[in-house]
C-alpha cells in the first residue's frame, strides 16, 4: 500500500492553491459520499455541492467558486476532474507487483535483447529478435513474436500476444487478452471457395497508448496498420486492417472499424459503433452510441445514426414507416411538381 501523502505534496503535485493544513495526512481517494478523514474526494460539478456541508472528507479537491461550501481543507484547482486524474497515478499500487525481474518459467530466446529494469512474468514467452525497452513490464502467459519491439515502460498484462513484427511505442498499456498483429481478414474467391491473402504488413502503435482487454488488431495486408500517439481504446474493440488511427483518438468498447479505414486526430467514438471500410473521418469527429458510420466523414462535429428504444408495438409501426420512406418522397416529389404545374 502506498504510503500517506501530506497535503502539501498533494497540492505541488497538481499545482493547486492549499487552503488548510499542509501536514494533514492523506491515505487515500474515496467518492465524495463515501469519505472518511483520511480521504480526499473531488467535486466536479455544480451538482454535488449539495453534498459538501456532509461530506467527512479529509480534504477536498474544488473550484474556487465552491471553496466557500466546504470548511475543511481543500486544494482548488481549475479542473478538478483532470486534477483527480493525475492524482490517481500516485495511489496506484500496481507496479509494486512488477518488480525488476525474469520468473524462472519464462522462455527467452537468447537472440532477444532486453532493456534495463524489465519485468518478465512467469510462462511468458519472448521470441528471437524481440526488443524491450528500459522498465518494460511483460505479463503472465504474455507471448511476443519474432522481431517485435517494445518501446520502454510499456506494460503488457497477462495473456497478451503480440504478433510477429510488431512495434510498439514508449510508455503504453496493453491490457489482458490483447491479440496485436494477427492476420486481417483477406480473402480472394475462386469459384466457390476462398483462397488466403496473406497479410504481410505489420501494425505500429504510437507512444501513450492503451489498449483495453480483449481488443484485437490486425495486421496490414501490404502497408501497416496504423495508431497514432496517445490513442485510447477500451475493451472488446476490433480494429481492421490497414486502419490508421490518429493521435488522441478514443473508442469505448465494442466499437468495430472495417479495414483501410483513415481516422483523424483527436476523434471520439462511444459504444458499439460500427465504421464500414475505405471511409475518411476528419479530425474532430465524435459518433455517438451504436451509430453506422457508412460514409466518409469530411466536417468536424458530432454525428449519430441510431434510432432510440421505443415500446415494441410502436417501433414496429415506425419500422415499416421507415421502409415506405422511399416511395413516399416519390410521391411528395410527384405532388410538388404538379402543385408547379398548377
Amino acid at each position: 500500500m502506498n504510503k500517506p501523502f501530506t497535503l502539501r505534496a498533494l497540492a505541488q503535485h497538481l499545482d493547486a492553491e492549499l487552503v488548510g493544513d499542509p501536514d494533514y495526512l492523506i491515505h487515500e481517494i474515496a467518492t465524495l459520499q463515501n469519505a472518511a478523514e483520511q480521504s480526499i474526494s473531488f467535486v466536479a460539478s455544480p451538482a454535488y455541492e449539495k453534498y459538501l456541508a456532509d461530506s467527512r472528507a479529509g480534504a477536498l479537491i474544488l473550484k474556487s467558486e465552491l471553496a466557500n461550501s466546504f470548511s475543511g481543507n481543500k486544494l482548488i484547482v481549475a479542473n478538478p476532474y483532470l486534477a483527480y486524474a493525475h492524482l490517481t497515478r500516485l495511489f496506484d499500487d500496481s507496479l509494486d507487483f512488477y518488480p525488476p525481474g525474469i520468473h524462472p518459467t519464462a522462455i527467452i530466446d537468447e537472440r532477444a535483447r532486453l532493456g534495463k529494469d524489465v519485468h518478465i512474468g512467469c510462462y511468458a514467452v519472448i521470441a528471437a529478435g524481440v526488443t524491450l525497452g528500459d522498465g518494460v513490464i511483460i505479463g503472465p502467459g504474455s507471448v511476443i513474436g519474432e522481431d517485435t519491439m517494445v518501446g520502454a515502460r510499456t506494460r503488457l498484462g497477462p495473456r497478451v500476444t503480440l504478433y510477429h513484427g510488431i512495434v510498439i511505442g514508449s510508455d503504453c498499456i496493453i491490457h489482458s487478452g490483447a491479440v496485436i498483429g494477427a492476420d486481417g481478414f483477406g480473402f480472394a474467391p475462386d469459384q466457390k471457395a476462398w483462397v488466403k491473402i496473406h497479410q504481410l504488413g505489420s501494425v505500429i502503435v504510437g507512444d501513450r497508448v492503451e489498449i483495453g482487454a480483449n481488443t484485437t488488431i490486425d495486421r496490414g495486408a501490404l502497408e501497416n496498420t496504423l495508431i497514432g500517439d496517445g490513442v485510447k481504446i477500451d475493451n472488446l474493440v476490433h480494429i481492421g486492417h490497414n486502419v490508421s488511427l490518429g493521435k488522441n483518438t478514443a473508442m469505448a468498447a465494442l466499437t468495430g472499424i472495417a479495414g483501410s479505414t483513415i481516422v483523424g486526430d483527436n476523434c471520439t467514438f462511444a459504444g458499439q459503433v460500427g465504421i464500414s471500410g475505405h471511409l475518411t473521418i476528419t479530425d474532430d469527429v465524435h459518433v455517438t452510441g451504436k451509430s453506422l458510420v457508412n460514409s466518409s466523414l469530411t466536417e468536424a462535429g458530432s454525428y449519430s445514426s441510431c434510432t432510440p428504444i421505443a415500446p415494441t408495438r410502436e417501433w414496429r409501426k415506425n419500422a415499416v414507416r421507415f421502409r415506405q420512406l422511399d416511395s413516399m418522397v416519390a410521391r411528395i416529389k410527384q405532388l410538388e411538381k404538379a402543385a408547379k404545374e398548377n
